[in-house]
């Protein structure tokens, strides 16, 4: 199973590329291959998707009823702007002008593996959006993960 994990530092050279770090490369899903997908996150940052994980969303959102307002107002603003990118043999990206301002990105970066897809956010913007108060990350945890049973290892 691959899985994309972990925060990385990272910056963008003179030319607007980025070098996806290679933990983060390593674990793509071979399917994908080099292909990826960039778009814009709901919280101010950007969002890479593995091309193969991209379309298991991009067939739920274009599956919406264009006949509903809210759901052709919803694809409009999801669909927007995403690019399919090709990583280089060292994981780098060209990241799009457009992108940078949306994500108020300028030469420093913070890329967060969140799963099945990377977060890529100006380092402040990110710490603004984190949770500081570790009883409110706990709650969370038991909000969402608490009624799970506890999966043992085979031993």
């Amino acid at each position: 199973m691959n899985f994309l994990s972990g925060e990385y530092e990272c910056k963008l050279d003179p030319k607007g590329r980025l070098v996806l770090p290679a933990k983060i490369k390593a674990n793509l899903p071979e399917e994908s291959g080099n292909n990826v997908v960039l778009t814009r996150g709901f919280e101010p940052c950007l969002v890479l998707y593995p091309k193969q994980e991209w379309k298991s969303i991009y067939d739920r959102v274009a599956s919406l009823n264009e006949f509903n307002e809210e759901y052709r107002q919803f694809q409009r603003n999801f669909f927007r702007g995403n690019t399919e990118l090709e990583l280089d043999n060292t994981g780098r990206f060209v990241l799009p002008k457009t992108m940078q301002r949306y994500a108020d990105i300028d030469k420093e970066v913070i890329i967060v593996g969140l799963g099945n897809r990377v977060e890529i956010w100006n380092p402040e913007r990110y710490e603004e959006f984190l949770i500081k108060d570790q009883q409110e990350f706990s709650q969370l945890a038991q909000k969402f993960l608490g009624d799970q049973p506890v999966i043992q290892p085979n031993l």
